[in-house]
């Protein structure tokens, strides 16, 4: 295990400042969303500021970014709510235990994750599927806020059941609370577009407050959040079973991915812009700590915020030693300013929600995937022509309709079969000549590429395996049969890996283009695959791989 407090070695006097200043702005969007996210979660909102002050402090410890903020966040909080919905028995003292008991999972989960070295994790869930996912779960936590901003019941259910049940509910409209919640997510918004650095949730809240108890808000039929829990959190194991942890050890694993794939590439960019790097293994194991710490304080799972990390970076923060200074900050608020959110509105509440989340439905980025696309691609991949586009929008469907970890893992296995899909249906060019300078390139891109007489020069765009052998053997035989054709080169410099398989179909292949007097060669084989030929038992004219596609040309042109 490398030092403690890697973003503090070599730390500056003159620092103090910009980190402390760092820490008090960080601490001003951090309560009011805490307090939002926990209710996402389905528990006291409390319960997000309990998670905050030990999540902080031992990511400080243990990861490796300078600048990312952990805490309580929407897609894990909503990820949170579903799982612990599965196992609780239905009580709130039970829901909050299983809450708490579920970060201590995701968090020796993470920690053991990041032990064994398996910070590639991250990488199962690709950037289109996890915007999908976000995409879909913004949508889904929006419907789930939307009834306390008009102060109705509203539904349960997926996002469509919940916007249905919404419609339904419209005539029992609460004025006031509309009026409270629409002035409170105007004022977010705007301060956001026009004051970043102002913690726009902040002011909104205490305007919602001193609305509230100026005005008597709560006795003309806006609700507020009522009874919050004044103090220190309990320390401990939550109050859970064997079986409940038993229960939730599936989930964390769903949760741990999100968690951990949204925390990453948000270190990852603020390591950028401050020209350092950041360690994988090092960020589950401060991802671990932190959640292990949220957890033993009657919190709930945490992971690395990219908007709170945003505030960090352009407030100015050098070290963690910002995050360390928002715990105390934390924990005085639970100790004294707990009393004065009571009367919050819940309609500010969920405007707070809203406007946390409202810039992750991010519609733009998904458009963007879909005009990945050309003419060429659809006659090649078919259905398979937008795979990224088709991944997101699996993931927030998914979500949308099954829930968030079946929408996460619907995402994932879209992805993972629109792979295998198009690597079992690998692009095969055919190549000409350029005149003049003698370059080889493909037919349907080049108009000036000429056809070599008797050879046909193939280039298989892709690995070479199991899954498209026989694919590749038809399309290589069906170019044999050209009139005229004595030989059949394939140009193996795109080509990144063979298997067994693959060189015995080769072989095979070859022996029976022998047969019709036509030859098979093979040039610009890469490392591994002639590895491969030379380990395998391939025949000698596969062993044999010219360097060139214009030495294996010639080659079948003179017999050599």
């Amino acid at each position: 295990m490398p030092g403690l407090f890697p973003s503090l070695r070599g730390y500056r006097r003159q620092w103090l400042g910009r980190d402390a200043l760092a820490g008090l702005t960080v601490w001003a969007v951090l309560v009011p969303e805490a307090l939002a996210y926990a209710t996402i979660a389905g528990v006291s909102p409390v319960v997000g500021l309990y998670a905050a002050p030990a999540a902080l402090i031992l990511y400080a410890v243990f990861g490796s970014s300078r600048h990312l903020v952990v805490g309580p966040m929407a897609a894990t909080a909503a990820l949170s709510a579903a799982v612990v919905g599965d196992a609780a028995g239905g009580s709130g003292a039970h829901f909050a235990a299983l809450t708490a008991a579920l970060a201590v999972t995701v968090g020796i989960a993470a920690l053991l994750a990041g032990l064994l070295r398996l910070g590639f994790l991250a990488s199962f869930i690709s950037e289109p599927v996890l915007k999908g996912f976000i995409v879909g779960l913004a949508l889904t936590i929006i419907a789930g806020q939307l009834p306390k901003l008009f102060g109705v019941e509203g539904g349960s259910g997926d996002f469509f059941e919940k916007i249905w049940a919404l419609i339904g509910d419209l005539g029992t409209t609460s004025g006031l609370t509309v009026l409270a919640g629409a002035v409170s997510l105007l004022l977010i918004l705007v301060l956001k577009r026009i004051a970043p650095i102002v913690p726009g949730s902040l002011i909104a809240v205490a305007l919602g407050i001193a609305a509230a108890a100026a005005f008597g808000l709560e006795d003309h039929g806006v609700d507020v959040v009522g009874d919050i829990d004044t103090g220190l959190p309990s320390f401990g194991f939550p109050d859970v079973s064997l079986a409940d942890l038993g229960g939730l050890a599936g989930g964390s694993v769903g949760v741990l991915l999100v968690a951990f794939a949204e925390g990453l590439g948000a270190a990852k960019n603020y390591a950028v812009r401050g020209h350092y790097e950041v360690d994988a293994n090092r960020e589950l194991i401060g991802l671990g700590a932190a959640g292990l710490g949220a957890g033993l304080s009657s919190g709930m799972v945490v992971n690395g915020s990219l908007s709170k990390t945003a505030v960090n970076w352009s407030a100015g923060a050098r070290t963690q030693l910002s995050g360390i200074f928002v715990a105390p900050l934390t924990l005085i608020t639970l100790l004294f300013l707990t009393g004065l959110f009571e009367k919050l509105p819940e309609a500010v509440l969920a405007a707070v929600v809203i406007a946390a989340v409202v810039e992750l439905v991010d519609l733009a980025s998904l458009a963007a995937l879909y005009r990945v696309f050309t003419r060429r691609l659809g006659q090649d991949y078919g259905v398979a022509a937008r795979p990224d586009f088709m991944a997101a929008v699996a993931a927030m469907l998914g979500v949308m309709v099954f829930d968030t970890l079946p929408g996460l893992f619907i995402g994932i296995g879209a992805s993972l079969l629109l792979l295998l899909y198009r690597s079992s249906r690998p692009v095969v060019s055919e190549l000409g000549q350029l005149p003049g300078n003698g370059h080889f390139t493909a037919l349907d891109r080049h108009r000036d590429s000429r056809r070599i007489p008797g050879v046909v020069v193939l280039r298989v765009e892709g690995g070479i395996y199991f899954a498209n052998a026989e694919r590749i053997r038809s399309t290589v035989g069906k170019a044999a049969g050209r009139d005229g054709a004595t030989a059949v080169v394939i140009d193996a410099e795109t080509v990144p890996f063979i298997d067994v398989g693959a060189v015995r179909m080769l072989d095979q292949l070859a022996g029976e283009l022998e047969a019709r007097g036509v030859r098979l060669l093979l040039a610009r084989d890469v490392g591994q695959v002639r590895d491969v030929l030379r380990t395998a038992d391939a025949g000698a004219e596969l062993r044999h791989v010219h360097p060139t596609v214009r030495e294996a040309v010639e080659a079948a042109r003179t017999g050599t």
